[in-house]
């Protein structure tokens, strides 16, 4: 059976499972950003925490996600609540580290400037460091969205949502009817999902970041 047919059969489960997928993503992305942007506000102003926490953060990203995914099941158990643990542990790291080295890029005349205009440590954070620091942390968030959608396939291994379950299933029955079509589908769709999430926050940064800071 040919790829196309393959595809044309089965569109309500290879549309759920996309969603599946692509929702998991994003969830996870987002909350390992929020959680990566509030680490790093913690941090950046002091020196040994900035580069503790950025190596840290670097080294984190050696750590076998199958391992450590395997190491979730014992508290968390099988299915969505491992899966997402993992991913937004993941997700979180490539977007400390550009936070930590933005905020700390951000040229202190013009931390001066705010400061000599009245403005409180928490506005100048919010109105000049973060800005400034956009463009940089907005890098480290394309660079943990693709990780994470490719990640994101092997929660199959644990039951978790997606088109893991494609692929794995797929290689698993290698030889057998429609198994190299069902492997070859959940990673077009995966390749697909990456490409879109990529275009977004292209699309993303025209709109908020300033021509001045392109």
């Amino acid at each position: 059976m040919s790829l196309w047919n393959y595809v044309q059969g089965r569109g309500e489960t290879l549309t759920f499972l996309t969603y599946q997928h692509a929702s998991l993503a994003f969830q996870t992305v987002l909350v390992g950003t929020v959680a990566a942007i509030v680490i790093a506000m913690l941090v950046y102003r002091l020196p040994i925490a900035a580069s503790l926490t950025v190596t840290s953060s670097r080294v984190a990203l050696t750590i076998p996600s199958l391992a450590l995914l395997a190491l979730l099941v014992v508290p968390l158990g099988l299915g969505v609540a491992p899966s997402f643990v993992m991913l937004a542990f993941f997700a979180a790291m490539p977007v400390i580290g550009n936070a930590v080295v933005g905020l700390r890029s951000v040229p202190p005349s013009l931390i001066e400037a705010a400061r000599g205009i009245g403005l409180s440590r928490r506005r100048i954070l919010f109105t000049v460091e973060l800005p400034m620091a956009w463009p940089v942390i907005l890098t480290g968030i394309r660079v943990s969205t693709q990780m994470i959608v490719g990640i994101a396939a092997i929660v199959a291994y644990v039951l978790g949502p997606g088109l893991g379950s494609l692929i794995f299933n797929g290689l698993s029955r290698l030889g057998g009817a429609n198994a190299l079509e069902m492997a070859l589908t959940g990673t077009i769709l995966i390749v697909a999902i990456a490409l879109v999430f990529d275009a977004l926050l292209v699309l993303l940064g025209r709109l908020t970041i300033p021509k001045g800071l392109k």
